[in-house]
């Protein structure tokens, strides 16, 4: 069912409900009205009758009914009657001649106890009324049609429910023309957005001027294309490049043994073009692994292997990881104030990956370095786990700073250096895909500082 419908359905059951219970009540207090108004003008008739016939030595029977022919109380096809306590019927008056009122001795007895009872006979209401004083002792009974209240009532019904056909006609119309309204902004979100394909990110929705739920949902629409637009630049950057890094030593292979095989050679000469072959294979064999891991750490991490894992055991394996790249990079390791309970230093990750955005860092840092030399520092914060990484190099000018964890991003000064421009990517993704960040410090010609922070096992434990 379409939402317009479904929207003008549910306001219109709201509305007939409304409605309902609004008409309802209206003649729930009509009725009731009209029952206190019979039931008084009964009653009041009843106590009429009784005193003058408890007057007889002023007013006899004779003298009473013709009194009750000439009193006029709205009422039709009157009945007044009277009996002592003996239930002897003592008085009797009719409007129509013949006319009868079938009576049980219940009704006279709960006249008795309660002073006064109500009961309906056919079309006839009636009140039998207690009444005695010094001399009499009788129960008054006055019966009636009250055509007049309830024609009225069966009028006031049939508007009512005039009023709630036409008041409910009224609400879906309504309702109709206004959940179209309420939607047309919805509709123009989906043509929008039905119009932009991976050809057309820069397109945006409209978000109109008033700050409404639609305006939010618009703009929440518009930052996700914004992410979208940016991934896709993302991957054809980094497809870009990666094509280029791996065309380059295919390029150079195919070309040494273009050249190799023009003509007979010497063995010394094969040796030194396979040599040269030997070296672009293993860039290309290193360029692979790392786009490996780049697509590993770019997935989600449900897809990983998550441990408790000690960063301070992760450290101490960085100046032998770090060595293998070099023999000359140095990392001299510092703890400030380690904690003697173990849980608080354990992270939950990956300890493969962890060690590998870590060792990449460190990597740089000895590379950078005048000296190759890179310092680690590990901090235990209350909630989490920090690890500096300070170098003594040239810096990273500032109006690159906001680049230098893209992939395959060199800063211009280190172009000619060795490396894929993979490593602080890849290093970025690791530490977001375990809720950690990197933050960077850097002064042009003083050195660098990666501060990574990871939240501890037992702040995740506790949250």
């Amino acid at each position: 069912m379409p939402v317009r419908l479904r929207i003008t359905l549910l306001f219109s059951l709201f509305a007939f409900f409304i409605l309902g219970i609004v008409c309802g009540g209206i003649y729930f207090f009509s009725y009731e009205s009209r029952l206190t108004a019979i039931k008084n003008r009964l009653t009041n008739r009843a106590i009429t009758t009784a005193r003058l016939l408890s007057q007889q030595e002023i007013f006899d029977k004779e003298v009473v009914r013709r009194i009750d022919s000439l009193t006029t109380i709205s009422l039709q096809n009157k009945i007044v009657q009277a009996y002592d306590y003996q239930n002897k019927r003592i008085y009797d008056y009719r409007d129509v001649p013949g006319d009868s009122l079938r009576l049980t001795k219940e009704i006279l007895d709960n006249a008795r106890v309660n002073g006064i009872s109500y009961f309906v006979r056919g079309k006839k209401e009636g009140i039998a009324y207690h009444y005695t004083d010094n001399n009499t002792r009788i129960v008054v009974v006055t019966a009636a049609e009250d055509v007049d209240g309830n024609r009225n009532l069966s009028t006031l019904l049939k508007i009512l429910l005039a009023a709630l056909l036409v008041g409910i006609i009224f609400v879906l119309v309504s309702g109709y023309i206004f959940s179209r309204r309420l939607l047309l902004p919805l509709k123009k979100i989906s043509e929008d957005a039905a119009e932009i394909s991976a050809q057309s990110l820069t397109r945006r929705i409209k978000t109109g001027s008033s700050k409404d739920e639609w305006f939010q949902l618009a703009y929440t629409l518009n930052q996700l294309l914004d992410r979208l637009q940016e991934s896709f630049e993302l991957q054809r950057r980094f497809i870009s490049n990666a094509s280029h890094e791996l065309s380059t030593p295919l390029t150079a292979i195919s070309s040494q043994l273009q050249v190799s095989l023009q003509r007979e050679r010497e063995a010394s000469e094969y040796k030194k073009v396979m040599q040269s072959i030997f070296q672009d294979v293993q860039n290309m064999s290193k360029l692979t692994q790392t786009l490996l891991e780049f697509a590993k750490a770019s997935g989600d991490k449900g897809g990983l292997e998550i441990n408790l894992v000690r960063i301070d055991e992760i450290i101490l394996n960085l100046p032998a990881e770090v060595a293998k790249q070099n023999q000359n990079f140095i990392v001299n390791l510092q703890f400030e104030d380690l904690p003697e309970e173990e849980e608080q230093l354990l992270v939950f990750g990956n300890e493969t990956l962890l060690l590998t955005a870590i060792k990449n860092i460190v990597a740089n840092a000895c590379k950078y370095s005048k000296d190759h030399v890179a310092r680690v520092t590990l901090t235990v914060q209350e909630s989490a786990l920090q690890i500096a990484i300070e170098d003594n190099g040239d810096g990273i000018p500032e109006d690159q700073m906001n680049s230098i964890f893209q992939p395959f991003y060199r800063i211009d000064e280190n172009k000619n250096t060795a490396g894929f421009g993979l490593g602080l990517s890849l290093a970025d993704r690791i530490i977001k895909l375990h809720k950690g960040k990197i933050l960077v410090r850097s002064q042009t010609g003083v050195g660098t500082v990666f501060i990574i922070t990871l939240p501890s096992a037992r702040s995740l434990n506790a949250v």
